[in-house]
């Protein structure tokens, strides 16, 4: 999770009417923000990445004011009309970096807390929406230092320029390879011989995204006007990273106008606010309250979104900042922060029966001590994963994957149909441990092989050091199952993706097929960047052990 760094006096001038310390101390958690350590002024603060806009004291100092009561309902993003600055946009970079998009930021006080958290801010949201640069990258540009109308095009790798942080011209082939930023994002790029490049009217390089920004237009404490660029491979996403900018520096006192752009399916960004309907039904049943409509509408606007009432239902205003509200279920959190969590007052529940573990909860539970009895130590991983886990660096075909609508994040698009991925995933991301590494876990796979999705439940193991074998792997598969449940299963030669040909086989109980077991194959290892050999197995819980 990221982490900003804040001062407690900053932020009492920042939020103002006179709020103490302690004020903002006793609410920056009610934010969603979790305190990591204070000394003195200072404070260190934990923000969820589908916040940017708390990437910055600035952002956090707006949510804080709204929950305070100071100043509520949805915050506008003031953007002029674009005037004489131009960017056009040659359709050769559509196969390479499609989309651009930008603002400008005009007669602004730049110092070192600014440019240290546009830094900052322009990193997590790199890390984070941006995907590593690979969806969206940021631009920071001091504006008197640019000369429009610019153009976003292609260049060679033989194209030089002076960039960030240098003081010598560089073809983009030595920077890739020569620099930091170089080498961490210059694999973005790909083998294409072309790169995208931002040029001024005179043709000289304003920018190479996603990789770094030329020298020629660095900010310093003398910069009052900016401008800001966006790349990215969407639309949307691009726009989406703008939007966190945008409203930045608008707070930062700086006034905005729009570049007017064009070009390959480019357009001048529009950065409007989104309606959505909510029913205060579903509120009151959600939370387990009976709020007012008038209570919905107020707990709404103190969480710095508009809403008012329209008939029977409240429509609500989301500032394009806020695109991690996706629909009414989102809102309904909303109005739970701006009720205020610590109002919620537990209940117990109507029913007088006691509580107790589930047969099935106990049978799992029974096969996980075995496991670590075994010397294994137990995972947990997401049920939501990627295609790129969970099929590619596996090679496996994935076809019964249940994809996800919308998803905002690459590393969570499908519901896991296997546990093994994810269990040499986490081998490779402890590739610096001491060997043996031997991992089990239990939990539920999904299938969309019907209406409803199938759902079972599935229990892997995966073992690593140099002597890992079938027969390890064997092992422990007829520990669990024979000693543990009086089960008795047999293997039977087969050819299964994720494990070495000729040393995998499908677990059968009775006639009936309930698993794999191999030895992870030597290509599924080098794809996970794991370095020595590996067995597991996977058997499906449901219909085994339990029904």
């Amino acid at each position: 999770m990221p982490v900003v760094e804040l001062r407690y006096s900053r932020l009492q001038r920042l939020v103002g009417r006179g709020v103490s310390r302690g004020q903002v101390s006793g609410s920056l958690p009610f934010l969603g923000l979790d305190i990591e350590s204070e000394d003195g002024d200072l404070v260190r603060v934990e923000y969820s990445p589908n916040r940017p806009d708390y990437s910055t004291d600035y952002g956090i100092s707006l949510g804080l004011q709204g929950l305070l009561g100071i100043r509520t309902g949805v915050i506008g993003l003031r953007i002029k009309k674009p005037g004489s600055l131009a960017l056009g946009v040659d359709p050769k970079v559509a196969g390479v970096r499609p989309y651009v998009t930008g603002i400008v930021a005009r007669n602004g006080t730049v110092d070192d807390r600014l440019i240290r958290q546009l830094m900052a801010m322009q990193e997590d949201l790199h890390f984070g929406i941006g995907r590593r640069r690979k969806k969206s990258s940021i631009g920071i540009h001091d504006l008197d230092r640019v000369s429009f109308p610019l153009t976003y095009t292609v260049a060679g790798r033989d194209h030089r320029f002076v960039p960030l942080h240098s003081d010598r011209e560089l073809a983009v082939s030595q920077i890739l390879k020569d620099t930091g930023v170089g080498r961490d994002y210059g694999g973005i790029l790909g083998s294409s011989p072309d790169v995208p490049v931002i040029l001024d009217a005179g043709g000289s390089t304003v920018s190479l995204p996603p990789i770094t920004n030329a020298a020629a237009t660095t900010l310093t404490r003398r910069t009052k006007n900016l401008f800001v660029e966006v790349t990215g491979i969407s639309k949307g996403g691009a726009e989406d990273m703008l939007s966190v900018v945008a409203l930045v520096l608008q707070t930062a006192g700086f006034s905005l106008e729009a570049v007017r752009i064009s070009g390959a399916k480019n357009s001048t960004p529009g950065l409007a606010p989104r309606r959505l309907v909510l029913d205060p039904g579903l509120v009151s049943q959600t939370l387990g309250l009976d709020l007012a409509a008038a209570k919905i509408v107020s707990s709404l606007r103190r969480s710095r979104l508009g809403a008012s009432m329209k008939n029977r239902s409240i429509v609500c205003t989301v500032p394009p900042y806020r695109f991690d509200i996706l629909g009414p279920m989102d809102l309904v959190e909303e109005v739970a922060l701006g009720y205020g969590i610590e109002n919620l007052e537990p209940s117990l529940s109507p029913s007088q029966t006691m509580g107790r573990a589930s047969p099935v909860s106990a049978q799992l539970k029974a096969a996980s001590l075995l496991m670590v009895g075994l010397g294994y130590t137990e995972a947990l991983n997401s049920s939501l994963t990627s295609r790129r886990v969970l099929c590619e660096m596996a090679n496996r075909p994935g076809k019964q994957a249940v994809s996800v609508l919308d998803s905002k994040s690459l590393e969570h698009t499908v519901l896991r149909d296997s546990i093994l991925p994810g269990l040499v995933e986490n081998l490779s991301r402890n590739i610096h441990a001491p060997y043996p590494q031997r991992l089990f876990e239990t939990g539920t796979v999904f299938e969309a092989a019907g209406d409803p999705v199938s759902e079972t439940t599935s229990l892997a193991c995966v073992s690593a050091h140099p002597d890992a074998s079938f027969t390890e792997a064997k092992s422990a598969l007829q520990s669990v199952l024979e000693t543990g449940f009086g089960i008795r299963v047999r293997t039977k030669a087969s050819s299964v993706p994720i494990f070495e040909e000729g040393r995998a086989a499908t677990v059968v109980a009775g006639k009936r097929p309930v698993g794999v077991i191999g030895e992870i194959s030597s290509r599924t290892l080098a794809g996970y960047k794991v370095r020595v050999p590996a067995a597991g197995f996977e058997v499906s819980m449901s219909g085994l052990i339990f029904d």
